[in-house]
Parts: C-alpha cells; sequence; structure tokens
C-alpha cells in the first residue's frame, strides 16, 4: 500500500505541471524550468557539488514534469554542465530540452567559439542542444560577438544539427535589450531578470512585451532575485500573512511571474529537495492572469515596503559610467541597497571586500565628481560612495 500509495504522488504530480508556449516554437514547456546554477555543494566550494543529491534533485524534477534543463559554462566553476552531463543519463537526457550558454567574455574568435562549445558538448554528454544563448550580453559583448561572426557559427552549428534554437541572455538596458532583439531575426528567444521588484531593471516590462511582440519564447531568471523575496524581513511578512489566500513568500513571487502570459517558463536555481518539490507543485498550479486584483493590490504594497528600504535611489541608468578611476557606482548602491531591504549586511560585506580586491569598490573613489554632473537622479554620488565604504569596508 505505501509503494502504491509513493507511485500516485509521482504520477498526480506529472500530471499537474503546467505547460506554456515558447514564442514561434511548436513546442510546450513546462511552467517550471530547472536552473543549475545553485545546487547544492560540499562545504563552502562552490565548485564541490553534492552530486548524489544534485542529481536526485534534478530527476526528481524531471519525473515531476520538468522539461527544460538550463546550464551555462562557468556555473559553479564549470561543474554544473558535467554535472546535468550525468544526471542525464539513463534515458533522462530524451525527457528534457537542455540549454546551456557560450561564455562571451571568453570569445574572441569563430574559433574560440567551436573549441568552447565542443568542451561543453563533451562534458554534458550530449551532441547537441536544444537552446544555445549568447551569456549575459550587454552593449559592448554583443557588438564584439557580433563583429567575429558569432551569428554566422551558430547559424552553421544549428544547419548541422548541433544547436536547435539561438537564444542570448542579458544584463544592460532596456534600450540595449531593443538593440540586441532588432539586429538578429533569427533569435528564438531570450532570457532576461524579471521579478516584482525588477519591472524597470535590465529589459523590464518593456522589454518583456517587446520580445513578446516579436515571436521571442521568453525565459525569466531571478523570479526571487537569487533568493532574496523568499526571506523577507517582519514587515514584508506581515503584509504577505495579511493576504486571505495563504502563499509562502517565494510563492508569491513565482506566482507573479507566471501570472505574465508572456512568460514561457521561469528558471529557479533549486538547492535542496524540498525546494524542488515545493517547486513541482507551485508549477503545478501556476498559469497566466492567475491572479486577482486583490492579489495584484498586496504585491504592490510589498514592493512598495521594500522600496521604502532603498537607500540610494540609483536606477542603474549606468550613466555615470565608465568611473575614471574604475568604481563600479551602480553596484556600489545595490550592495547597501540590498543590505538594507534584505537585511544580508554580513553577505554584502563580502561581497564588497572582493570588489576591493578587483579595485572597482567605493575605496577607489578619488571625488573627482564627473559622476554627478551626468546623474539624472541628481544623487550625491561621492558623498553616497563614502558611506558605501563606511558601511561596508
Amino acid at each position: 500500500m505505501l509503494y502504491i500509495g509513493i507511485r500516485t504522488i509521482v504520477c498526480e504530480r506529472m500530471v499537474l505541471m503546467n505547460y506554456r508556449s515558447f514564442g514561434r516554437l511548436d513546442w510546450k514547456p513546462s511552467a517550471l524550468g530547472f536552473g543549475t546554477m545553485r545546487l547544492p555543494t560540499v562545504g563552502e566550494d562552490t565548485s564541490a557539488i553534492d552530486e548524489q543529491q544534485a542529481i536526485t534533485m534534478l530527476r526528481t524534477g524531471i519525473d515531476g514534469g520538468i522539461n527544460y534543463v538550463d546550464t551555462a559554462y562557468p556555473y559553479h566553476g564549470g561543474k554544473s554542465e558535467t554535472l546535468v552531463g550525468k544526471a542525464l543519463q539513463e534515458g533522462y537526457r530524451d525527457k528534457v530540452h537542455l540549454a546551456t550558454k557560450m561564455p562571451s567574455w571568453l570569445i574572441e574568435s569563430q574559433a574560440d567559439m567551436t573549441r568552447r562549445f565542443e568542451e561543453q558538448l563533451q562534458r554534458m554528454r550530449t551532441d547537441h542542444v536544444e537552446f544555445y544563448l549568447l551569456h549575459a550580453l550587454n552593449a559592448q559583448r554583443w557588438h564584439k560577438l557580433r563583429d567575429v561572426g558569432v551569428l554566422e557559427w551558430a547559424h552553421e552549428r544549428i544547419r548541422e544539427g548541433r544547436i536547435g534554437c539561438l537564444g542570448f541572455s542579458f544584463h544592460d538596458s532596456n534600450t540595449t535589450f531593443r538593440e540586441i532583439v532588432d539586429s538578429c531575426h533569427d533569435w528564438t528567444f531570450c532570457q532576461i531578470q524579471y521579478n516584482f521588484l525588477d519591472e524597470e531593471t535590465q529589459a523590464g516590462t518593456d522589454g518583456l512585451h517587446y520580445a513578446a511582440s516579436m515571436g521571442l519564447g521568453i525565459v525569466v531568471m531571478e523570479p526571487l532575485r537569487g533568493g532574496k523575496l523568499a526571506v523577507p524581513n517582519s514587515e514584508i511578512s506581515a503584509i504577505w500573512d495579511a493576504a486571505s489566500t495563504r502563499r509562502s513568500a517565494a510563492e508569491w513571487a513565482l506566482d507573479w511571474v507566471w501570472n505574465h502570459p508572456e512568460v514561457s517558463l521561469l528558471l529557479s536555481g533549486m538547492t535542496t529537495l524540498e525546494q524542488v518539490q515545493q517547486n513541482l507543485v507551485a508549477g503545478g498550479r501556476s498559469g497566466a492572469d492567475m491572479l486577482t486584483r486583490g492579489d495584484l493590490d498586496l504585491i504592490t504594497r510589498v514592493r512598495d515596503a521594500y522600496n521604502a528600504l532603498v537607500r540610494v535611489p540609483c536606477t542603474t541608468c549606468n550613466y555615470c559610467m565608465p568611473c575614471p578611476n574604475g568604481v563600479n557606482i551602480p553596484g556600489m548602491f545595490q550592495l547597501v541597497n540590498d543590505a538594507s531591504m534584505f537585511g544580508n549586511l554580513d553577505i554584502q560585506r563580502k561581497r564588497y571586500g572582493q570588489t576591493k580586491r578587483d579595485g572597482s569598490s567605493a575605496d577607489s573613489c578619488i571625488r573627482c565628481g564627473l559622476c554627478e554632473d551626468k546623474c539624472p537622479q541628481h544623487i550625491a554620488i561621492r558623498d553616497e560612495l563614502a558611506g558605501v565604504a563606511e558601511q561596508l569596508g
């Protein structure tokens, strides 16, 4: 009887997974995709993946209806693709569409593209990928890849049957996003950061609608802002608890993304088996236009509460960049804002320490004032950077 009960739960979960449209493709992706950037590790070494646990998690997700697995060349110190290749043995490769990404920052020529791609296929123990993305595009990377012939290279791999569809993941302004979308009529899909705090960040809601209008499939990353939205402070928790419909903070954030019919799927970078099981249930009851007016009003209240905790009103427009002394000005403000909004001061101090080592921290500011002349928000950038150094240094 126990065995029958377990089988019933698994079968119900498989039936419950919802599937959505993927742009122009005649294929239905699972609402939940498995992101492999935050797999469980042994100790603090991010490259030391707990293989047995990670493989169990991936296969549980696939058994539960996930049919999109996302990885990339640099994840887990280069070990994520290898782990995915192991997990997809024993018949699991045939159950999913596999996505990985070209390490754009390592590419100088088409020969580099070929060498990295062959290495990726070998790691993943496969002779093809259904989806291949140009990783973390910004204006500079896109122009460089375009000029060394990345589109011609990709078309040849598609003709050979080694790449199914070409896309890109993105981190830059909405203007750059539209430029990239318009630069190539052969994009099948894109991957953007999107959550209820990031409607006007990077591609944003405008980019979501624009890509959808061009027939692209849209994969959403960071629906929980790197997990931050899943662990709200007491003030935010009190707002969620006032809802008539009970959901966890993570569920509210995921449901907000799924509520957008333009979204093809969202990626969750799951770290525990429990998270996989919880997200499968959430994916099973997800749907476009699933939230009521009252639900959306509640999320607006939460967004306003988070925004009230923002210390520096930086919109990441990047007009202040580049800093002649190498300071990552928007990045510095993001650190203190995250510390204020999410209460993770120790984490932000560690990140600040990393920026000190590479010379991009607020400590490198020489108070020249060039950035303040360019800031449309009229932020007292020099004083704010001094505050960052004092709080996090």
